[in-house]
């Protein structure tokens, strides 16, 4: 009968360990210069090695061939029996997830009390899942563990020592600690390129990168899936059998996904989603699919090069890398990771996926804070929904997005020219800014036309439109119009100087003549006595000290309205 790949190849020596060079120098050590420790325990993600390690070790206490090295021989009937796990007199495997009470703690420990059965060998105890003991079995065991008998190793192996601490922490304190690392994707590729050449089958590359990435840091389960796909069918192992062993989307659904997102496009993802049920694809995998891809586009924006990617993926991550910006893709990754368990435990999983792809496909895009403070429109990734009649205009791959951003945001930063604005044609009458029709210079006619005036100005800048509605018309001397703020405001009156300029072009355009604007502040109307003091509760007064925040700052109040923020303090 065939044995399954990941047995077959099974480390024998301290040396062919992948990966964990740093445990394989101590215990090759410790078993050369005769110094073995009473009790290990040995710590990690599943499928790195710790059973493995805790074999070799008991091979190498019990080998007669030993190398000088502290290697065992690996192929004397002592290490065979021990490698393949048979019986033996000396080398005891027990499962504490079904032998995890106190009386089994209490068996083991008189079995330990006897002899090796030869003088030169151990008796070597590993106790794999150790974290499923129970307090009473720990205890039963802690004496023991302390004074042991002569020529007794304690192996334990876990993968939730954190348990263990909170469980039975005296014990800690009684035993060596090994943390085995994760196998990364790029040691699991040469390992499974070897494994390949050992059997004398061919595979892809792209293959290869799958399997390793769907391990996560395991070689064992590696090795489990290689087994699948090599019985799954003949001939070389391809990138589309491991994908439908594995119950995996290919490339370009995950293609599809982007363009869904960066196209707005709500209804590709009903159909998106329904292809990959058609396809029996498993949607956890997708998701799971969806947030390395995500990973690694953040990881090219911000200038990291991410690793164990397909060619496919590497080219689509070239493509969208500048269709969204790293902080949409932040948000993404977060609902993703907000909806993780839903999607895994949910009896209908189908709907949580479609209800997380159709939030990214509808999230608002981050907008730039400056410009808007600045009054400047918003750049097109930082506006809301457009509406869905209108195509999305497709990426620049020249890069002149950003360029255009940054021309946008000097051109709001430069100063008001000194000199007034030009006056049109003469004889010009035709509609100005948002329709307004043309009006003459005098006081009466500007304060009819006042309300036009803030639209227009509303529809440059929505800001300095807020700005001008708390101010009206006090008179008109060409070439100076002034105005007088409803409320005395230091604040807004300083922004209104800074931007007098747009107003200025705006008044100018219709009177046919130059305006130099000219804002005045109202005297505050003083008041002989204080009103008497009104009890308030303590959401009272947070409420009015918003309020009067927000009344301070219309540029303030206009943004938090435009984008749906919550001003707290």
């Amino acid at each position: 009968m065939a044995i399954a790949l990941a047995r077959r190849y099974r480390p024998r020596r301290f040396s062919d360990l992948l990966v964990q060079d740093h445990v394989a120098a101590v215990l090759r050590g410790a078993v050369q210069r005769d110094r073995v420790g009473h009790g290990y325990l040995l710590t990690g993600p599943r499928g790195v090695g710790k059973t493995t390690a805790a074999r070799i070790l008991a091979m190498a206490l019990n080998c007669p061939r030993r190398e000088p090295s502290g290697d065992p021989c690996g192929e004397c009937d002592s290490c065979l029996r021990i490698w393949n796990g048979s019986a033996s007199l000396d080398v005891v495997e027990i499962d504490a997830a079904s032998n995890r009470g106190v009386d089994d703690a209490r068996d083991l420990r008189e079995r330990a009390m006897y002899a090796p059965s030869e003088e030169s060998h151990y008796k070597v105890y590993i106790v794999d899942e150790a974290h499923m003991l129970t307090r009473e079995a720990w205890n039963a065991l802690l004496k023991i563990l302390e004074e042991p008998p002569p020529r007794v190793v304690f192996v334990f192996a876990t993968t939730e020592p954190q348990k263990i601490a909170a469980t039975a922490a005296p014990v800690l304190s009684r035993l060596q600690r090994f943390d085995f690392r994760r196998i990364g994707p790029a040691a699991i590729r040469e390992r499974l390129r070897a494994v390949l050449a050992e059997e004398g089958i061919a595979a892809e590359e792209d293959a290869l990168t799958i399997i390793a990435r769907h391990a996560d840091g395991g070689m064992r389960d590696a090795l489990s899936v290689l087994d699948q796909c090599l019985s799954f069918g003949d001939g070389a192992v391809t990138a589309a059998r491991v994908r439908e062993t594995l119950g995996l989307a290919g490339d370009e659904r995950f293609a599809e996904m982007l363009q869904v997102v960066v196209g707005r496009d709500p209804a590709g993802v009903f159909a998106l989603v329904e292809r990959l049920m058609d396809a029996g694809a498993d949607l956890g995998e997708f998701m799971n699919g969806a947030a390395e891809l995500l990973r690694s586009l953040l990881m090219v924006q911000v200038g990291a090069e991410p690793e164990g990617l397909t060619e496919a993926m590497r080219a689509l991550l070239r493509q969208y890398q500048g269709e969204l910006e790293p902080g949409d893709v932040l948000r993404m990754l977060r609902l993703l990771t907000d909806n993780e368990t839903a999607i895994r435990r949910s009896a209908n999983s189908r709907l949580v996926v479609e209800t997380l792809l159709l939030r990214w496909a509808m999230l608002d895009r981050v907008v730039d804070l400056e410009q808007v403070l600045r009054g400047t429109p918003p750049s097109p990734s930082g506006t809301a929904a457009p509406p869905r009649s209108r195509p999305v205009p497709p990426a620049d791959p020249g890069g002149a997005e950003p360029e255009r951003r940054a021309a946008e945001r000097r051109a709001s930063a430069t100063p008001a020219a000194s000199a007034p604005p030009t006056p049109p044609p003469a004889g010009e009458t035709g509609p100005g800014p948002a329709g307004m029709a043309a009006f003459p210079f005098t006081l009466e006619a500007i304060r009819e036309a006042w309300p036009s005036v803030i639209a227009a100005v509303r529809a440059e800048s929505r800001f300095l439109g807020e700005a001008l509605a708390a101010t009206q018309p006090a008179g008109a001397e060409p070439p100076e119009l002034r105005v007088t703020m409803a409320e005395p405001n230091p604040l807004l009156h300083e922004r209104l100087e800074q931007q007098a300029a747009t107003v200025e072009r705006v008044v100018s355009t219709r009177v046919g003549a130059p305006v130099r604007l000219r804002i005045a502040l109202e005297a505050p109307v003083e008041t002989g006595r204080e009103s008497p003091a009104t009890r308030m509760s303590e959401s009272g007064i947070r409420a009015a000290r918003l309020k009067g925040l927000r009344a301070r700052d219309p540029a303030l109040d206009a943004a938090a309205d435009e984008l749906d923020l919550e001003i707290v303090e």
